[in-house]
């Protein structure tokens, strides 16, 4: 069975791209609209790596969600690639202070997320 990869995004087409090229490449995919639904597969599922969208259109942001993992001794290892569409220098230096692997800027391809989640996953 591949690595298991949680991918974080109000957006369904970014979702489903990823998920389906991750997929291609032996990943097995879990896909969540909200902070709050990732919570749910996290607490169901055990997950390698989570790709996260920095700027979800519900109550808890990608920022507050990576803080919350990284609280929970079930997650706080996980490694987390931030996805936006924002590349501030704060932005960056904000993902790192709550402990993302990783910072993608869209509009991206999926195969520069691949690379990215290869490169963390071995």
């Amino acid at each position: 069975m591949g690595r298991r990869v949680l991918i974080v995004d109000d957006e369904p087409y970014i979702r489903r791209i990823l998920s389906f090229k991750l997929r291609r490449e032996g990943f097995v995919t879990f896909e969540a609209p909200s902070a709050e639904a990732a919570e749910e597969i996290l607490g169901d599922e055990e997950v390698d790596l989570v790709l996260l969208d920095v700027a979800l259109s519900t109550p808890t942001n990608g920022f507050d969600l990576a803080a919350g993992l990284r609280r929970n001794a079930k997650t706080e290892h996980l490694p987390i690639i931030m996805l936006t569409a924002r590349g501030f220098a704060s932005d960056v230096l904000r993902g790192r202070e709550v402990g993302a692997a990783g910072y993608i800027t869209k509009p991206f391809t999926a195969e520069e997320v691949i690379r990215r989640v290869r490169g963390i996953l071995g």
